[in-house]
């Protein structure tokens, strides 16, 4: 096959232009852009021009539809193919006076480690590299023992300190599984100058720690279920996005210093009985964000409903908010509080669901941490009875609609109140997927039925709509 095709006087593609040839390419995985280079002498220096070089250790991983099948020397293997395509594509590159725009890296901790990182320390001191990528993997991807989090934490910090100049050149950095000593978090910082963007998955320095994070580059930080007292966002001069994701302090997850650009802050979390009601006026004390998301995972409500003048220095600036997994079993009037905070608001989406894909069901539903009343501390009375929000247009609901009588009475709360609402979207609820079988398109007799309920409540001059399952909700 590649014979004829290099020998075909009719081979258009190869007699493409190297932009368009490269676009081409690009598009593929990198097991087909290297199979692309056998094709004619004519493709042999594509991998020499590539601007995107995304090495991804699932692309040579068996296929399972669970990862957790994988073996031990699944892993292995899939480590040493991504070391063998790192190495034959940039040192292959030796001299290319094409810049990488993207050099993004997915691979396990392990022997290979090192050698990769070399090999991408090598490739950013000697070629353009306008952004390097690490994902870093361990070999036990959930529910990692103590002893684990510690073993992978010292190979890490190993690997780390073999290659500062990998790390050096980093614009965004994967982590996962990892406790580390008092050093490690402050040697990252420092060496990894360049870094964008910090994701952590189960990481700490041990059980109620402190993390303070000074980084004069870092524009978002994703922290997930790590044992964090708390993160101290002393001075992060560029940071735009803060995500929580299940937090287990007992009080304030996070501290903000000095961080004057942050504009987006997400939150979720599974309250248990030792968490505090947050209160966002202080939690959010030394920002003005735009945009804000919490997602309560179908249990506990964990924020303290707030007056005006406490939310007002902080939400003056707030555009869009989204309320995430609200139980249904919840009064939804205590939202509310969120208008009279923020005068600017532009959007409101909220999704009222039972998700029993992350609920606390079964036995657990029975622990004494598992907080039984979803509602508990909710109450809260307006300071106006005439207050008025002249900024929303859009209010966004997601739910299953048995119950449409609670919904309603909500939709009509937020129409009295903001009197320039236009567009009132009634999503069904968004499906996982593990759930996913649930997903079903609205039906003729539903919309009909809503459009009836909601209209008695509803003002004609503001739209009802029924997006279809295509739009779906954005967290």
């Amino acid at each position: 096959m590649a014979n004829m095709v290099e020998d075909s006087q009719d081979d258009r593609l190869s007699k493409l232009p190297d932009d368009v040839l490269l676009n081409i390419v690009e598009r593929l995985g990198i097991v087909d852009v290297a199979r692309t280079t056998v094709l004619s002498r004519r493709w042999k220096h594509i991998p020499a021009i590539l601007s995107k070089v995304v090495i991804l250790a699932g692309s040579f991983e068996p296929k399972h539809e669970d990862w957790s099948k994988l073996t031990p020397d699944d892993i292995v293997q899939a480590n040493t193919t991504v070391l063998e395509a790192t190495r034959s594509i940039l040192e292959r590159r030796a001299g290319s006076l094409y810049p990488i725009h993207l050099l993004r890296m997915q691979f396990y901790l392990g022997d290979e480690s090192i050698l990769i990182g070399q090999t991408v320390a090598n490739a950013i001191a000697t070629q353009k590299v306008d952004s390097a990528e690490f994902t870093i993997l361990t070999k036990v991807r959930k529910k990692c023992t103590k002893n684990e989090l510690l073993i992978y934490g010292k190979q890490f910090m190993s690997f780390f300190d073999s290659c500062p100049n990998a790390f050096g050149g980093l614009a965004r950095l994967t982590l996962e599984n990892l406790r580390l000593g008092e050093s490690g978090f402050p040697k990252i910082f420092s060496i990894c100058k360049q870094l964008e963007f910090l994701s952590l998955y189960e990481c700490d320095m041990g059980i109620q720690s402190l993390l303070e994070v000074e980084h004069p580059q870092l524009s978002e930080l994703v922290i997930v279920c790590g044992r964090f007292e708390r993160v101290d966002l002393k001075w992060a001069p560029k940071l735009t996005k803060l995500k929580f994701n299940v937090f287990r302090s007992r009080d304030d997850p996070f501290c903000l210093g000095y961080v004057p650009l942050l504009q987006t802050v997400s939150i979720i979390n599974v309250a248990f009985t030792w968490h505090k009601m947050l209160k966002l006026s202080e939690l959010l004390g030394n920002s003005a964000i735009s945009n804000l998301s919490l997602d309560f995972k179908s249990e506990k409500i964990w924020v303290k409903p707030e007056g005006r003048r406490q939310l007002l220095p902080v939400f003056h600036k707030l555009r869009i908010v989204n309320w995430i997994n609200i139980a249904e079993e919840c009064d939804l009037t205590w939202t509310m509080f969120l208008l009279h905070g923020a005068p600017n608001l532009k959007e409101l989406h909220i999704l009222v669901r039972n998700h029993q894909c992350e609920m606390i069901t079964g036995k657990r539903r029975e622990l004494p941490v598992v907080c039984k009343e979803k509602d508990k501390g909710l109450e809260w009375e307006p300071s106006a009875s005439d207050f008025k929000h002249h900024n929303l247009a859009e209010l966004g609901i997601y739910g299953r609609f048995h119950a449409a009588d609670k919904l309603v009475r909500f939709a009509r709360d937020v129409v009295e109140a903001a009197v320039n609402l236009e567009n009132i979207r009634l999503y069904k609820s968004p499906v996982c997927v593990r759930c996913k079988h649930m997903l079903k398109e609205w039906t003729f007799e539903e919309t009909s039925w809503l459009s009836y309920e909601f209209s008695k409540e509803i003002p004609s001059h503001v739209r009802i709509h029924f997006p279809s399952l295509g739009q779906v909700f954005s967290k």
